[in-house]
């Protein structure tokens, strides 16, 4: 099942994070992965969060904010993890534009977040592949 991850553009200055955070946070929302991806005079915050909704709601009269579906799997923290998820991916001919990783839940595992352009054959595939896909 795909996860809906939220693309926030941030003006790069001191300080739009914090109160970009803060605002969401004070909403009450768990930020459970996050990465920046710098764009010259913006950047690109991509968050998955515990209620889009409400997290949409406390940002979108100051904040230019897309959804966009992305698929996380489970990998063990071991070598040749990642290796073998990319590996499933491949044999189905899924194209990855980006990916993230934030620890899991269980030790000794992590989570991967994958935008692909094809989220249903991507979980197929890992599924098939005995990885567990959230």
């Amino acid at each position: 099942m795909a996860i809906t991850q939220l693309s926030i553009f941030l003006e790069n200055k001191p300080g739009t994070l914090h109160e970009t955070v803060k605002r969401i946070s004070e909403a009450g929302v768990n930020i459970r992965a996050m990465t920046i991806a710098e764009v010259r005079d913006f950047g690109i915050l991509r968050i998955i969060v515990s209620d889009v909704e409400k997290a949409m709601s406390v940002l979108q009269d100051d904040h230019i904010i897309t959804t966009t579906e992305v698929v996380s799997a489970v990998m063990e923290d071991k070598a040749g993890a990642l290796y073998d998820i990319l590996q499933a991916l491949e044999a189905a001919n899924v194209n990855i534009e980006y990916m993230y990783a934030y620890t899991g839940e269980v030790t000794g595992s992590a989570n991967v977040v994958f935008r692909v352009d094809d989220i249903e054959g991507a979980e197929a595939k890992l599924k098939e592949a005995g990885v567990q896909v959230l």
